[in-house]
């Protein structure tokens, strides 16, 4: 288990913050949770099911998140719970990161051509609709603005190989950031697609031929490396802070450069 960042300055101190999507350590929201609780914000920690809450509980506990509770978007009512939940202990939120995606195994694995309706529509549901019913949910409680980050992927505005479904999946879930973005301006809640490189997580892992992928974006990263969670969770950190106040819509590439070669 990896242990706190240090403390640093605190910006983000008394803000409070809900982290959909951990799944272990490896998890890019639990680099988005920690970096969040080193800056001060005080954590609201989902888990999937049963199942997962084994390896989520521990990581909540060591990030002190007083609002601990399952959360499958295909579960009817799970959702609005997890909401109330943070309207009756806090009675307002400042930090949304949606971290979740998920496509059928055979419909994530064939071609785009293969993938069958039902398979198409699970994963948009789960990895792109899931972040407009959470949007509808969180925002009466940014009461003072706030920040909603969505996890996206190159393959959302490029081709990537063996990415598939996933790929005009990610590219909706991009479109419906900007267009949150247009109608919560007015809020002052501010909406962002986040597209990390490559990283080694549990949900990566259900892609074909993923170490060559690692393999390839650590070779045309330009700062010559993969990026990590921390990376991402201190992007995500800094897009929630006053610094980055007239920004929103846009697509935050961490990827170490891998998005400008050709």
């Amino acid at each position: 288990m990896n242990a706190m960042s240090p403390q640093h300055n605190p910006i983000l101190a008394g803000k409070k913050a809900l982290v959909v999507g951990i799944a272990n350590e490896h998890s890019i929201a639990y680099g988005c949770a920690n970096a969040f609780r080193s800056l001060g914000a005080e954590l609201a920690i989902t888990y999937l099911n049963e199942k997962a809450r084994p390896h989520v509980e521990p990581l909540a506990k060591a990030l002190d998140a007083p609002i601990v509770l399952p959360l499958d978007v295909e579960q009817p009512g799970q959702l609005e719970a997890v909401f109330k939940a943070i309207e009756d202990q806090w009675g307002r939120l400042d930090i949304l990161v949606h971290s979740i995606a998920f496509a059928p195994k055979a419909d994530l694995q064939g071609g785009l051509l293969d993938c069958s309706a039902e398979g198409f529509g699970r994963a948009m549901d789960v990895s792109c609709h899931s972040f407009v019913r959470m949007a509808r949910l969180a925002a009466p409680l940014m009461t003072e603005g706030g920040t909603m980050m969505a996890m996206s992927y190159l393959g959302a505005q490029k081709v990537v190989p063996n990415y598939n479904v996933m790929g005009p999946v990610k590219a909706a879930l991009e479109a419906v950031c900007r267009y949150l973005a247009f109608e919560l301006g007015p809020k002052g809640i501010r909406v962002h697609p986040v597209s990390p490189g490559p990283l080694k997580t549990r949900a990566a892992s259900g892609l074909k031929d993923f170490d060559l992928l690692l393999t390839e974006a650590a070779n045309r990263a330009p700062v010559g490396e993969l990026v990590d969670i921390d990376d991402v969770g201190f992007a995500c950190a800094y897009l929630a802070t006053p610094y980055a106040r007239r920004l929103t819509g846009q697509t935050l590439f961490v990827d170490g450069g891998v998005n400008i070669m050709g």
